[in-house]
């Protein structure tokens, strides 16, 4: 995480300015995080209450999408206006949160970040050094991170780290034009999202009963014998295909 902020620092220093909306991300997304942790820290408590933590995510969304302002967004042939707004802060929060839930077994988050970081990185046009400098600095700085997050973890991201990958993330593809591709390069943050979204819409609505063993979704697979290994392996397989069809699908479009 530091070594983006460092690129995004030395990028801006450089003229490059592009480079301004994913390091405001870094920030804000991991100033949530920070106090998150701090709080966990005091003994018996869960972090901040989930009341008081969504409107601070929301509120510190707003100047991140006010930086990554791109109007026109790919797959859509017009002008979005005002609906830019609750797109863009539903991207950036959504994609905080998707990245924080997944963040729950050695090497699991960290590769699909990296993942969707090169991506991000790929689809940016020549002349982009700014944002490619922070896209690259995250993911050099996220693979050294799991040499020591692989099994068993000696360094964990937390919700600092996850929740600024998140907001970084958010702010890419929105200024990048390709925030309604990020569903599908993210696929399997958002399947991890709707295993949590569905075991508890479904706990509630029956009286306890529940759709799966545990959620986030990795944790029924390791309930059904798979080790951490496996879960990361075959999830990052499914990263790297679907980042291959964003490619492919954002390419052809633009061509």
């Amino acid at each position: 995480m530091v070594l983006g902020l460092l690129g995004g620092v030395l990028a801006i220093w450089a003229g490059h300015r592009g480079a301004v909306p994913a390091l405001a991300g870094l920030v804000c997304g991991g100033l949530v995080g920070l106090a998150d942790d701090l709080r966990k820290l005091r003994v018996g408590s869960l972090g901040i209450p989930a009341r008081a933590k969504f409107p601070l995510q929301f509120l510190l969304a707003v100047p991140v999408a006010w930086l990554a302002y791109q109007p026109h967004q790919l797959l859509v042939p017009f002008d979005l206006g005002w609906l830019y707004w609750p797109l863009a802060l539903l991207a950036i929060v959504g994609a905080a949160n998707a990245v924080n839930i997944t963040d729950g077994i050695d090497g699991l988050c960290g590769g699909l970040a990296a993942i969707a970081l090169t991506v991000l990185a790929l689809l940016l046009p020549d002349g982009s050094a700014g944002e490619k400098a922070v896209a690259m600095a995250l993911v050099g700085g996220l693979l050294a991170f799991l040499w020591y997050n692989r099994r068993p973890a000696r360094v964990f991201m937390g919700d600092t780290g996850s929740l600024g990958l998140g907001y970084a993330l958010g702010a890419m593809a929105l200024q990048q034009g390709v925030v309604l591709l990020l569903p599908l390069l993210g696929l399997v943050f958002v399947i991890e999202t709707l295993s949590v979204i569905i075991q508890v819409a479904y706990f509630k609505a029956t009286g306890g009963r529940r759709v799966f063993k545990m959620t986030p979704i990795h944790f029924t697979f390791q309930l059904e014998g798979w080790s951490e290994d496996r879960i990361d392996v075959v999830f990052w397989t499914v990263g790297l295909v679907v980042a291959a069809v964003t490619v492919g699908l954002a390419r052809t479009v633009i061509r």
